[in-house]
């Protein structure tokens, strides 16, 4: 997916939100917008926005040293979703069309960034976001190539969303499941260490995909991966900036996401806030 000219402010109000998180030095602050400023003007040699992104992480890792700026925010996001799981596993248990549930509630598991940063009660937020239901749900075709495959590949999104992703394999058949995320820090999205703190490595293979930006560019993905990329028999592409990396790809890949930014929500045909379960050839 192209970046849109409405992808620059709200890169700009990124590095400077994650610029505060790690440093009370103006000085520092200044000099991550205005490298960031200059990353932005220069927006056309990107291929997407989490190639961007990355470019503007990178600045603020350069500047102040810290590695992960999302440290605290991660951790604080697991340990909401973990004392979420119990009550996550009830909400399926009590559903007529278990699978369609489980990849709601997996979709659902985004929106638990925006409840801790407001400060309001998680569980309720939840619980709010639970009961909408898909406005796009190739769920049919899903369920038809879930009959015949032999393997399943999951590309992972935020921290926080690990956790429902958990939920989400625990109703699918037996089948061998991969879980794929960053291969390093970058903002809030998953690495092999918060896949595992979630308990995903009970239900899947966690691997890295080899790729640091906040999105699965397959061209920086590592060979191992890129091979399970193209003998999987379905994958399941989670969250925008995986959306937005994995847009003009198709085969066996559905994207499963809420659609929180205006640009994906025209992209994808819906209304902002929906949420989408769409098959990528059609």
């Amino acid at each position: 997916m192209e970046i849109t000219l409405d992808c620059i402010p709200c890169m700009l109000k990124q590095a400077l939100e994650a610029s505060r998180m790690v440093t009370n030095d103006i000085e520092q602050q200044e000099k991550i917008v205005e490298e960031a400023l200059s990353i932005l003007l220069a927006f056309k040699a990107y291929r997407n926005a989490p190639d961007l992104a990355r470019g503007i992480q990178r600045i603020i890792k350069d500047i102040t040293g810290t590695e992960d700026a999302y440290y605290d925010i991660k951790r604080r996001d697991l340990d909401a979703a973990n004392k979420l799981y119990p009550f996550l596993q009830e909400f399926i248990k009590k559903q007529d069309g278990e699978l369609y549930w489980a990849l709601k509630t997996a979709a659902t598991g985004n929106n638990i960034d925006a409840a801790i940063y407001q400060d309001i009660d998680v569980k309720r937020c939840v619980e709010q976001e639970l009961d909408k239901e898909f406005s796009v749900c190739d769920l049919t075709l899903f369920k038809d190539k879930l009959k015949v495959a032999s393997n399943i590949l999951i590309l992972g999104d935020n921290t926080g969303e690990t956790v429902f992703d958990k939920i989400l394999i625990e109703s699918l058949p037996d089948i061998p499941v991969t879980y794929g995320v960053r291969s390093e820090p970058i903002l809030n999205d998953a690495t092999i260490q918060e896949a595992y703190d979630s308990g995903l490595g009970e239900v899947s293979r966690i691997v890295s995909t080899g790729c640091n930006a906040p999105g699965t560019i397959l061209e920086e993905c590592n060979k191992e991966f890129i091979t399970l990329f193209h003998q999987a028999d379905l994958i399941i592409s989670k969250g925008q900036g995986n959306f937005e990396a994995l847009s003009e790809q198709k085969g066996n890949l559905f994207f499963l996401l809420k659609a929180k930014c205006p640009m994906i929500a025209n992209k994808l045909n819906v209304e902002l806030n929906d949420y989408v379960f769409k098959y990528s050839g059609s």
